[in-house]
């Protein structure tokens, strides 16, 4: 290629590794070159002689796997599944866009796993050797499996709160955000009955029931225990309603995330109840969906292409010698749209 291009090796590897120290017309002259030889630039090569691979990864778990085993990617069923509620974009799938967007634009690539993709520690074991820095939800990784990696590459836990020493986080106003939302219900609905569904296992998922309960607290009322329900398991918010209506309607129900409040939305269609008129809902991440179902659906706003850039700033910044571990903590929005009651449509 050097000698297409008319030029010294040394000013090749510039070309693709260091381009502003080349001048224009030179580095033209050698990418034609590649070009014409069909030259792709090895990463693995590259990476060997920096000591870096180049990537970095992101591990996750699934919330469009349903538990019930994936079917073969070539059946009907497979595209029947890819209509299902389950499959539209959702809190993990944004946040991984947030960082794959920003990973590309400070020159990484993004190396993407999930818990349920393979057994989870020999998952996150592959990636961790692949990669020059981790993020992974909170929660998915065993503290004595991230206690060893952070002593090997920097790492980054979103959602939750700091679990261990020397792993960064990036996490949102979660018991801030619910305490609001419920705030919202009592103070401009009059809602005093407000049923909680959701999860508390997870800290995330728990900071969301304590502002529920705190708002709940503060303006005299009695919070009700949680009614357990979990993301993408759509058998247990419908367990959780259908054992709640055999004890009445309460004024509103208020779901731990978007996913559960939808599928909720279709449960009480189907039933005859009207929402908002006949109960409130109300919700938390600001999932799309939320904007396309009816009616459009009240929730507390996450940050999620945000959470994925500041991760990937925190990795690189770590990469390039910042040696405090950093706690990043991001605001939160209210949308209020039409389930409340309120009849917005943002």
């Amino acid at each position: 290629m050097a000698a297409r291009a008319g030029v010294s090796i040394a000013t090749v590897s510039f070309t693709f590794s260091q381009p502003h120290r080349v001048k224009s017309a030179t580095a033209t002259a050698v990418l034609e070159a590649a070009a014409e030889l069909g030259y792709v630039p090895s990463g693995n090569a590259r990476g060997l002689a920096r000591g870096r691979t180049g990537a970095i990864g992101i591990f996750s778990f699934d919330y469009m796997v349903d538990g019930s085993g994936d079917p073969d990617p070539d059946s009907v069923a497979a595209d029947a599944a890819s209509t299902s509620a389950n499959t539209f974009p959702l809190y993990v799938d944004e946040v991984q866009y947030g960082a794959e967007t920003e990973s590309r634009r400070l020159g990484y690539a993004l190396m993407l796993g999930g818990a349920r993709t393979l057994p989870g520690e020999h998952a996150v074991t592959d990636i961790v050797g692949r990669v020059d820095g981790l993020i992974t939800f909170s929660g998915i990784v065993p503290l004595e499996m991230m206690r060893g990696f952070a002593g090997r590459l920097p790492i980054v836990e979103l959602s939750g709160e700091v679990r261990l020493e020397g792993v960064h986080t990036v996490t949102v106003e979660n018991e801030a955000g619910m305490r609001a939302m419920t705030e919202h219900l009592i103070d401009q609905h009059g809602a005093k009955r407000i049923c909680y569904v959701g999860t508390s296992t997870t800290a995330e998922f728990a900071a969301r029931y304590e502002g529920y309960s705190g708002a709940m607290r503060d303006a005299g009322l009695a919070p009700q225990p949680p009614l357990e329900s979990r993301p993408a398991r759509e058998h247990t918010t419908i367990a959780a309603i259908s054992g709640q209506l055999t004890l009445g309607m309460p004024d509103a129900f208020l779901f731990a995330s978007d996913q559960e409040a939808i599928v909720a939305l279709r449960l009480f269609e189907q039933l005859g109840v009207s929402v908002p008129r006949d109960v409130k809902v109300a919700s938390f991440d600001g999932i799309l969906a939320g904007l396309l179902v009816s009616p459009t659906l009240t929730t507390v706003q996450q940050p999620m292409h945000a959470i994925g850039r500041a991760a990937v700033g925190v990795i690189v910044d770590a990469l390039a010698g910042r040696p405090d571990i950093r706690h990043v903590r991001l605001p939160l929005a209210l949308r209020i749209r039409q389930s409340c009651g309120c009849g917005g449509t943002d």
